[in-house]
């Protein structure tokens, strides 16, 4: 008899209360929305609620039609009473503590009117984690021996935890736990592969393979090649042919101090003999032809007005003297009529 009265009453509640949904799956940073009708001749006006709880006597109310709310759920939970268009619930930012029971409740004296809601909120899986470089490949920095950082990260995928791993044919070795790998050149001593993996509780993911080439081995001044998926790739020859020419030079030519001193006064002769080869030689060649012209053209001419100048003067200087001899000649003859 108790049963059947039971029976009865919740029947007589799911007519007064029904909602659209009974359980709901989501993923985590979603979102959802509940729709209830309700018998609005008799609870128009009545208080309606959203609480949490596994029964309806340990349900807490976490968000009320007259707009009180807990405190953290005052931004995430929005309960709407629009009469004959029905009860609205809306809950977004879904996190996976959210997973629960929930009730719609209408406020009744003696016993409210409630309909219970299954929730489960579940993880996103992760996506196939992508690499790239944080600075741009155009500078080539790798060639030039300088720190690379290379950085993995997923499109999808709720609460990931990245880890780097150096690729070997025997047994991966696990290098760190972020999303993070620097490559230097005290780390790229030889040609290595490397990868990042990414999961979450229910799922994981690994990227491409990172491959690096050594062309020169250094502590400080390497010259090395990353290889990544969708990535400009340059192989450095200018830079490890340079390189390595003064590498040789340094590492080959190594003379003596007497050697040393020899050389450099065999150079400073050198030079100095040079210097003056190119004094002499600049003198006559490297000139323009116009101005050797004007050059020897100017010579020729002065030439020409100094001898015209001392031709000029020697036949001055004869007519002078001519002069004075008539003169002296003709005096003579005065003296002598007298």
């Amino acid at each position: 008899m108790m049963k059947t009265l039971y029976l009865m009453l919740l029947f007589h509640a799911s007519v007064q209360l029904q909602c659209d949904k009974r359980q709901i799956k989501a993923s985590v940073g979603s979102e959802f929305t509940l729709v209830c009708s309700y018998d609005t001749k008799s609870f128009r006006y009545s208080k309606k609620y959203w609480c949490r709880g596994d029964s309806r006597s340990t349900c807490e109310i976490l968000m009320d039609s007259e707009g009180i709310a807990k405190t953290e759920s005052r931004h995430r939970s929005h309960i709407v009473d629009a009469g004959r268009r029905g009860l609205f619930v809306k809950i977004t930012g879904l996190l996976i503590e959210d997973t629960g029971v929930y009730w719609v409740g209408i406020d009744k004296i003696y016993s409210d009117i409630m309909a219970s809601i299954k929730v489960v909120v579940t993880a996103v899986p992760v996506s196939k984690p992508r690499l790239w470089p944080l600075s741009s490949p155009v500078d080539r920095l790798t060639c030039w021996g300088q720190p690379v950082t290379v950085r993995c990260g997923c499109t999808l995928g709720t609460s990931v935890h990245y880890a780097w791993y150096q690729h070997s044919p025997h047994r991966d070795i696990l290098l760190h736990s972020t999303s993070d790998l620097g490559l230097h050149c005290g780390r790229v001593e030889k040609d290595s592969q490397y990868y990042c993996s990414a999961s979450n509780d229910i799922s994981s993911q690994r990227s491409d393979i990172l491959s690096v080439q050594v062309l020169l081995p250094a502590d400080s001044s390497c010259v090395y090649v990353i290889n990544i998926q969708d990535q400009p790739l340059y192989d450095c020859a200018d830079r490890l042919s340079t390189t390595t020419a003064t590498n040789l030079a340094l590492t080959t030519c190594q003379p003596t101090r007497k050697t040393q001193h020899f050389e450099r006064r065999n150079q400073s002769l050198h030079i100095n003999q040079t210097d003056e080869d190119l004094l002499h030689s600049r003198e006559w060649t490297g000139l323009p032809l116009w101005y050797t012209s004007l050059r020897w053209g100017s010579f020729a001419f002065l030439l020409i007005v100094l001898c015209s100048v001392y031709r000029y003067t020697e036949q001055r200087s004869h007519t002078t003297c001519a002069k004075r001899q008539r003169r002296v000649y003709f005096r003579q003859m005065s003296h002598s009529a007298h």
